[in-house]
C-alpha cells in the first residue's frame, strides 16, 4: 500500500510519527481541508503531468489552477495531465492519495510558488485520508523537488 511507503520514507528521517490519518476521505482539496480543518488554500495538492514524455509532479497551493501559458513558457509544451491509471502506474500513488514522496523511480517533482506564502503545508501520504503538516522548506527537501516554478493562476492575494 502506498501509504506504508511513504511512512517507511518519513521513518528514515524520525518524522513518520507525524502522517495523520483520518476516519473520512482527505481525497480532494475541500475533503483534506475539512479532515484537517484547515483553510483549503494549505493543501499542498500533487498534480502529475507527462513532460516531454517522463513523469512530473508539481506540487501546489490548494487554491492554485495550472495556468496553461506559464507552464508552456517553463517546460516548453502544453500540459498534459496523466490519467488516473497512468498515475498510479508511473508515480506509485493513485489519485486521492498522490504525493511527492516515495514516488517511482524517473519521476521528477517541482513545488509551485504558490505555497511560499504559508509557514507549513499538508501534502498527503499516500492515500485518500492520510496528510502530513510540513514546513513549505521541509516538503521541498524530502519531496526532492528539483525546482521552484511559477505555473500556477487564482492564487495570488
Amino acid at each position: 500500500m502506498a501509504i506504508e511507503k511513504v511512512r517507511a520514507f518519513f521513518a528514515q528521517y524520525g518524522l513518520a510519527n507525524r502522517i495523520r490519518e483520518f476516519d473520512v476521505s482527505s481525497a480532494t482539496v475541500e475533503l483534506a481541508a475539512a479532515a484537517l480543518g484547515c483553510e483549503p488554500c494549505r493543501i499542498a495538492k500533487t498534480l502529475s503531468f507527462q513532460q516531454n514524455g517522463r513523469p512530473i509532479l508539481i506540487v501546489a497551493a490548494g487554491d492554485a489552477r495550472i495556468d496553461n501559458p506559464k507552464y508552456k513558457a517553463r517546460f516548453g509544451e502544453k500540459a498534459r495531465m496523466l490519467t488516473p491509471a497512468e498515475t498510479e502506474t508511473l508515480i506509485g500513488h493513485a489519485v486521492g492519495g498522490v504525493c511527492p514522496f516515495a514516488v517511482n523511480e524517473g519521476v521528477t517533482v517541482y513545488a509551485d510558488e504558490s505555497l511560499k506564502r504559508f509557514r507549513t503545508v499538508f501534502p498527503a501520504c499516500g492515500s485518500a485520508n492520510s496528510a502530513i503538516e510540513l514546513t513549505v522548506d521541509e516538503l521541498a527537501r524530502y519531496s526532492g523537488a528539483v525546482d521552484w516554478v511559477d505555473v500556477c493562476k487564482n492564487w495570488q492575494v
